[in-house]
């Protein structure tokens, strides 16, 4: 076994990276030569990494021996860690501040970012409630309109914290909208707090309910109670790292602590097993989406609520894991669920919760990729992507077509929340260059009406976005959006930030970021791929991109890149890459594996170690992504790709600056940490190594507009200076 593994990891890594005295085949001319030689950087004479010490940590994996010498940094509070972490910060701001374009990036991010935003209102009894931000506030309010428009404060989450970092984590309203159960979450961390207060007052009751991560709590009918899943509380010292297993289902009755909470469900035979509770509209049932970690195939379990309470039990209805089902609504015994099975891109079934037999198909799979539907006014609301484009339909309860809905351009939608009797429902518009707007949509007719337009500081007019297709490795053809200034010209010379993800069926479809706008504003190019492992395809596509298929997803990315440098969009000197999460690890492992194609990448709070990822919180959970170190031959395809272990002494590495946050429970820091310690052994050349530690932050979930603003200031400073843009700033 041990000879197969290693000739297997041998084969796979000469397969994924260039020989080092490879020409790049669509390098430019002035780049030409070995993947070690020095990309035309500036040079910051004045950089001088923190010593970072070797260990003497090895691992050994189905006989191959690993070393690990930078294991000591996992210990995210030692004395050592913190010291090097400091270090590092300085190190960063030190080359940060020299760069003379930085103010003028915070400015102008500062004034874009600086217009009013509007969330979806959904109908809460007689209230439309809805989050808008005036512009800069750390976190959105939220607020309540009367049938006047009248506006009340529900709550400010700005009042939580004085700087911001305390946000809220997820709103629920009781049935009949008199009560509001919200959550909220400390400095970034995936850790949530429930409380409740009554709408019509504003007063808190007693009510507490902690240690829930990834799961929200659902009102019983009669809104007296909540049903919820959560954790044990961590050892002490584990908070922010321990490994989380082991949750569980319990219903807590208003006015009484939490140490009283009736246990509803549980499964220690199954401690990776997770649970979304829902109670259906009419109250009668319990339904509860059963969920192992990331992978989209779940089972559902039923409580019939009308039972006396001594009689309850909860039974399976949906069993096995097989295929993804989500519960939409329910009539009577009838429950309505949006599956993939036998249907890779999705249909709308029904299923009799007392009768067993097989589902009627209401709404069939169809060639676009079917990834929400919705019960409002007595219809279904189909949301679905076209080639990563929204396309929304609205069907009668027997599943037959009605209309298609006719949307405001080529974008994005979400939204469409409601009850059966609601008449009316709102749902977000939003593109590359169009700040997200809201809609008002009368379900009966398909009238639509804009309800918000925010105004922001820029014209949309000046700004395109094309949709191309490249061939990949395999000959896959991937979608791709590019966006640009109106009247680019394709000279090879434009400054261009390349950003994707390829992972858990996430798709990444058009959407407006002040940010990203800034970029576009200097001239620069945005593009984003499709990248398999995605969901913008349905489930074949995700899977293409998963375990063994996971570097589908690199060798897409890197045709990408390579695609824009051939069509003269720009060239490797001039192109940025960036990811976050999944996608700061297909920035790492493409960097490793490409060194010679990219001008600069921005790794953020990325997957690093694919040896150690399951070691931490939730990161088992993602095997069912990237697979077991367990499985000889999952191991074998982790390794080849694993950014931490593919850095290569004496390599010239593209300008990076890699940034995490201390309070990432998601994906722990000492992935960057370690990377970054890797990296800057290894470096040759002129080009900087650096980290960005950011402080009281998490994986990026309510993270501050100031923190927010500042961190672009960073990440583009960055890439305007190693880029070489134009900004009228002297560098």
């Amino acid at each position: 076994m041990r000879s197969a593994v290693v000739a297997l990891v041998l084969a796979l890594a000469a397969c994924r990276r260039p020989p080092t005295d490879a020409t790049p085949p669509l390098a430019d001319p002035s780049a030409r030569g070995s993947a070690t030689a020095e990309p035309i950087v500036p040079h910051d004479p004045d950089l001088a990494y923190p010593d970072a010490r070797r260990g003497d940590d090895v691992d050994v994996y189905h006989g191959v021996t690993i070393a690990d010498p930078y294991r000591w940094l996992e210990d995210m509070e030692s004395t050592e860690t913190r010291a090097w972490i400091d270090a590092q910060n300085q190190v960063t701001a030190s080359h940060l501040s020299q760069i003379a374009a930085r103010p003028r990036l915070l400015a102008r991010l500062e004034e874009v970012w600086n217009y009013e935003r509007w969330g979806v209102p959904s109908r809460e009894g007689e209230l439309l409630v809805v989050s808008r931000n005036d512009g800069l506030q750390n976190q959105s309010p939220i607020y309540a309109l009367d049938r006047e428009g009248r506006e009340r404060l529900l709550i400010d989450p700005n009042g939580l914290s004085s700087d911001g970092t305390v946000a809220l984590a997820g709103t629920t309203f009781s049935h009949d909208g008199a009560k509001l159960a919200y959550g909220v979450s400390a400095s970034g961390s995936d850790w949530q707090t429930w409380r409740v207060q009554d709408v019509a007052t504003g007063a808190a009751t007693s009510d507490e309910l902690a240690w829930i991560k990834f799961t929200s709590p659902t009102w019983a009918k009669d809104g007296r109670g909540l049903y919820y899943a959560r954790y044990d509380a961590p050892k002490a010292g584990q908070g922010l790292s321990g490994e989380n297993y082991d949750q569980k289902l319990f219903y807590h009755r208003l006015g009484t602590p939490q140490s009283a909470d009736t246990l509803v469900y549980a499964r220690p035979d199954q401690p990776k097993w997770g649970f979304e509770p829902e109670v259906s509209e009419d109250g009668r049932w319990l339904v509860v989406t059963v969920k192992i970690g990331t992978d989209p195939k779940t089972s559902i379990l039923v409580q019939d609520l009308r039972r006396p309470p001594k009689a309850r039990r909860v039974v399976p209805l949906l069993e096995g894991f097989t295929a993804r089902w989500r519960f939409v609504g329910s009539e009577g015994d009838t429950l309505w669920f949006l599956t993939d099975d036998r249907a890779p891109r999705g249909k709308l079934v029904a299923v009799s919760a007392t009768r067993p037999g097989p589902a009627k198909v209401l709404i069939p799979e169809s060639m676009r990729t079917l990834v929400d539907v919705s019960v409002v006014g007595d219809r279904f609301i189909a949301n679905y992507l076209d080639s990563a484009q929204s396309r929304v339909e609205i069907h009668r309860l027997d599943g037959a077509l009605e209309r298609e809905l006719a949307l405001p351009g080529i974008g994005t939608v979400a939204g469409f929340t409601g009850k059966r009797r609601d008449r009316e429902t709102y749902f977000s518009f939003t593109g590359f260059a169009t700040p997200t707007e809201i809609w008002k949509l009368e379900v009966g007719t398909g009238t639509t009406s804009n309800w918000r337009r925010p105004t922001v500081a820029f014209d949309p007019a000046q700004y395109v976005t094309e949709q191309v297709f490249y061939a990949s490795a395999d000959g896959t053809r991937v979608p791709m959006f590019v966006s640009h200034r109106r009247g680019l010209q394709r000279d090879g010379n434009n400054p261009t930030y390349l950003f994707g993800y390829g992972g858990f069926n996430i798709s990444l479809t058009p959407s407006f970021s002040p940010a990203n706008l800034v970029w576009m504003e200097l001239g620069g190019i945005y593009a984003v791929p499709n990248l398999r492992g995605g969901g913008e395809f349905g489930e074949a596509w995700h899977r293409a991109g998963t375990k063994l298929e996971k570097q589908n997803v690199f060798d897409d990315f890197i045709a990408a890149a390579e695609y824009l440098v051939e069509q003269k969009y720009t060239k490797p000197q001039r192109l940025g890459i960036g990811g976050r999460s999944n996608g700061g690890l297909l920035v790492g492992a493409v960097m490793t594996q490409r060194p010679d194609l990219f001008g600069a990448a921005l790794p953020g709070v990325g997957v690093l170690d694919m040896l150690r990822f399951h070691k931490f919180t939730i990161g088992w959970a993602w095997a069912s992504d990237y697979g077991s170190i367990d499985n000889p031959d999952e191991f074998a395809a982790l390794l080849a790709y694993s950014p931490y272990h593919n850095v290569r002494a004496d390599t010239a590495y593209p300008p990076t600056l890699i940034y995490t946050a201390d309070h990432d429970d998601r994906v722990v820091p000492a992935h960057s940490y370690k990377f970054t310690a890797a990296l800057q052994n290894a470096q040759t050349g002129r080009a900087p190594v650096l980290i960005r530690v950011d402080t009281k932050s998490g994986h990026g979930a309510g993270k501050p507009t100031r923190k927010q603003i500042e961190e672009w200031a960073d990440l583009w400073s960055f890439l305007v200076y190693h880029l070489r843009v134009d900004t009228g700033a002297r560098d």
